[in-house]
């Protein structure tokens, strides 16, 4: 089985591909190929050194994406984006990256089975933000989109195409609506949600981090480890039991930023809590206040995916993947 991640360089790329060589059997078959592919050269993990491609390749310049799909593989996971944060403030770069990169994907695959049939699992990281207010106490997949962002606008197109080119026979498409991922690994990024992660993971690490909404804000999250699992699931699972509404919206755990913080002085303590100082942000404030907070994930459940149910765990699952089991 050749496998493709694309936007391997990201946070969730790494992840997959280090549970991929902790676990080669993770799909359920064996890998006989791995090709990873970012805007920089990613990572290739030595377990794979004698199967693996390792490409700096960006999906929205000409040729890209034909110059990947040409070597036919069996499941592409497409992780690769521009950050809400930078969306927004970057208009031509999100459309030109979240859209036009997945477009051309989508049309690259299209065309390589013109001449001889090719029918790949195309797993594409969508996003909670293609939902807009105003919201019901629970949101469901049948919910429509009305994303308020552009981040949130670029990816409910690319689940339109993602469900047209799957209905039309042209791959088998999953697309996988993420909540925010907490904790994430590194350093802050452009994201508007990166706070969420930035409160907890600093002062894990003993450093200050920067509160730029209320308390009160209430929002969905899932670990990376749960992330990870999502789009494993995705791939080996039986397709045919999802039905045509080939976005679904993934489990996860709806909390405050007070309950997150709650959390954070149950296991580290209250010195740590001190280490995180308000600073309003109304562009912040403004962005968060247009998304959901809280779904019905019945559906992925019933499918067979999962996550966790309490903050105490998410931040367990950080200490223990990114700190060693020691803060």
């Amino acid at each position: 089985m050749h496998i493709m991640v694309i936007g391997a360089a990201g946070m969730i790329g790494r992840k997959l591909v280090e549970k991929l060589a902790a676990e080669p059997d993770a799909l359920g078959r064996g890998i006989a190929r791995l090709t990873l592919a970012d805007v920089v050269e990613p990572s290739v993990p030595p377990v794979y050194s004698s199967i693996s491609t390792a490409l700096a390749i960006d999906l929205s310049t000409e040729g890209g994406a034909e110059s990947l799909v040409s070597s036919r593989p069996d499941v592409i996971f497409h992780l690769a984006a521009i950050v809400s944060g930078e969306a927004e403030a970057d208009f031509d770069k999100g459309y030109r990256v979240n859209l036009d990169g997945t477009r051309a994907l989508f049309d690259a695959i299209r065309a390589e089975s013109r001449n001889e049939p090719y029918f790949p699992r195309v797993i594409f990281a969508s996003s909670i933000a293609v939902f807009g207010q105003p919201f019901p106490e629970k949101i469901a997949d049948e919910f429509f989109t009305t994303p308020l962002t552009s981040y949130g606008t670029q990816k409910a197109i690319c689940e339109l195409l993602l469900a047209d080119y799957t209905r039309r026979g042209l791959f088998d498409g999953i697309g996988i609506r993420l909540p925010t991922i907490c904790i994430r690994p590194g350093q802050p990024n452009k994201a508007a949600s990166g706070f969420f992660s930035n409160i907890l993971r600093e002062p894990l690490a003993g450093k200050e981090a920067i509160l730029p909404v209320e308390e009160n804000v209430r929002h969905w999250f899932a670990s990376p480890r749960s992330a990870v699992g999502f789009f494993l699931h995705a791939a080996r699972m039986d397709t045919s039991l999802i039905g045509p509404r080939r976005n679904l919206t993934m489990p996860g755990l709806s909390a405050l930023v007070g309950e997150e913080i709650e959390a954070l002085g149950r296991i580290a303590g209250q010195k740590a809590v001190g280490l995180i100082r308000r600073e309003p942000d109304p562009v912040i404030a403004a962005i968060v206040a247009g998304w959901p907070t809280n779904f019905d994930a019945r559906r992925a459940r019933e499918l067979g995916f999962t996550a966790e149910s309490n903050f105490d765990e998410i931040i367990r699952i950080h200490i223990e993947d990114e700190l060693g089991g020691r803060i």
